[in-house]
């Protein structure tokens, strides 16, 4: 194992002119910042498409790209949109904070207007119709073949949805919603060149991420993804693979999903995701979950698994809840999936979420996976009882932060936290001021014996809760915050970098940083 560091930075999250963070220069700006900072991660959230409530974690499908994150001046310079365009459109006043429904009012307006006018369009105009173009249109088709074996259903799902007011799936006739071939065949003609724009989306976000992914892998950062473990109920996912989950005749939910009262809510998180019918991917060997993870592992070098103790216990709740209160645990797939996953992909670098609660189950799972689980040092102080989360008690196999997306930045929580909390927490760090407690926290990390540390951008910005990304069982305030365009420094950067060399962090060019168990502990 190599000892290395990274940071936890959403791509929404990076400045940029059009309203919410993308792959654009300030990305490549942002890949330069890690490398002069020494470190080797950069941490992302799930780079799908956003839907119920703005969060990656709800997304109208687990394989496609967020048409948000497609640098528009990129499509200026290949001609397709004009500068001067852009600038009639309003993408959100507030350089502090991402506006989704000015973002969705427009960003799609502009990306079909760029659409119109390529090489790729149904009908392409002069000059994108001659045959100087036909490498590009030749190219454009090899990903729609490529990929069709889930970007077929995404576009066609996505046109209809666009086509019906953009209401949820399950309120479509009953012909296209069940599927019917009839209706298909109807729907894929009449909006086949709707469904030639959301071909054209995801090449140019994919075109985009590989350039960004490789400029970050030839300056030795990795990138961390992040996949969320269930799908959206209203996705592509669900529509096209109803079998994959526990639904009734009518193709409605007989459970969702969520997890009971606990710290963050008292009433538990209703999420709403169906459930996994796991009986079901064990007869076809876990194929789904096999080309899934396939996939991501073509997205990113690492992959975080959210929510990993559901695969060894899943708490289901009775669809049509108002709460997560009433609902119970269910036995979960547990190590076999993970086995059968080794025997086709071999051994991937995986990250399991195991945070809360932990049976001596999940504890047992996450171990002989030999994934390594995650640490959060806000989780320590708590001064009624001795923690797992202080880092004395931490292995080198393991993953630590400061915070996650989930919680309050470093600055935030030592200012909230309760006086016996806080007591323990300066005594233990050595807290001098509330203004050097996220210092001291991030010290505190890079310090420890876990292989791997991510702190997340904020906490090295020492900003408060104004920059807090999700809080919990909440609606509304959420994945709107965005860096400032001046803050990534020299200076900031050079105090990473020597923080980082201080504990150990800076890994030599020749070294290539992993995260996976080690194979003696297996």
């Amino acid at each position: 194992m190599v000892r290395a560091s990274g940071i936890l930075m959403p791509v929404a999250s990076l400045p940029n002119r059009y309203g919410i963070g993308c792959f654009s220069k300030e990305a490549y700006e942002f890949v330069d910042f890690l490398e002069n900072a020494g470190q080797s991660y950069w941490q992302m959230l799930p780079l799908g498409q956003t839907g119920y409530g703005d969060s990656p974690y709800q997304s109208f499908s687990t394989y496609a790209g967020n048409p948000y994150f497609i640098d528009l001046d990129k499509l200026i310079d290949a001609g397709f949109i004009e500068k001067k365009e852009l600038a009639k459109i309003d993408f959100g006043k507030n350089p502090d904070e991402i506006d989704y429904e000015k973002i969705y009012l427009n960003r799609f307006r502009v990306l079909k207007k760029a659409y119109d006018n390529s090489p790729y369009a149904s009908e392409p105009k002069h000059p994108w119709n001659g045959e100087k173009y036909d490498e590009e249109r030749e190219a454009f088709e090899r990903f729609i073949s490529d990929n069709a074996w889930w970007l077929k259903d995404y576009c066609l799902y996505s046109a209809i949805k666009e086509a019906q007011g953009a209401v949820s799936y399950i309120e479509w006739d009953d012909d296209i919603r069940t599927r019917k071939p009839d209706a298909m065949k109807k729907y894929e003609q009449e909006l086949s060149d709707e469904i030639r724009f959301y071909e054209f989306q995801q090449y140019e976000f994919a075109l985009q991420w590989s350039a960004l992914k490789k400029y970050a892998n030839e300056r030795n950062i990795k990138i961390i993804g992040d996949i969320p473990i269930y799908v959206a109920f209203d996705s592509a996912d669900t529509w096209s693979n109803p079998e994959l989950f526990k639904f009734d005749k009518k193709g409605y939910p007989t459970v969702v999903a969520g997890c009971p009262p606990d710290g963050f809510s008292a009433t538990g998180q209703l999420w709403g995701n169906p459930i996994y019918d796991w009986e079901y991917h064990k007869k076809t060997g876990y194929e789904w979950w096999i080309r899934r993870i396939e996939h991501c592992f073509k997205l990113y070098d690492v992959l975080r698994i959210d929510h990993f103790r559901g695969f060894d216990e899943y708490y289901e709740i009775p669809y049509g809840s108002e709460t997560a209160m009433h609902g119970e645990w269910v036995k979960g797939p547990g190590y076999e999936l993970f086995k059968v996953m080794k025997e086709n992909l071999g051994d991937k670098e995986v990250i399991a979420e195991d945070l809360g609660f932990l049976t001596p189950s999940v504890l047992k799972l996450v171990k002989k996976t030999g994934y390594p689980g995650m640490k959060v040092l806000q989780f320590a102080f708590d001064s009624r009882e001795e923690s797992d989360y202080l880092p004395y008690n931490y292995g080198r196999n393991c993953v630590v932060y400061t915070g996650t997306h989930d919680n309050q930045t470093s600055k935030g929580w030592y200012k909230s936290a309760g006086r016996k909390d806080k007591s323990f927490a300066r005594r233990y760090m050595c807290v001098r001021s509330p203004e050097d407690a996220a210092y001291d926290m991030i010290r505190t990390v890079l310090s420890s014996v876990a292989d791997t540390a991510i702190i997340p951008m904020q906490d090295y910005l020492n900003l408060g809760d104004e920059a807090r990304i999700n809080t919990p069982s909440t609606l509304g305030g959420n994945w709107i915050w965005r860096m400032d365009k001046d803050a990534l420094t020299n200076e900031l950067s050079e105090k990473i970098r020597l923080l980082s060399r201080t504990y150990g962090r800076i890994i030599k060019k020749k070294e290539t940083p992993e995260i996976k168990g080690r194979k003696k502990y297996r």
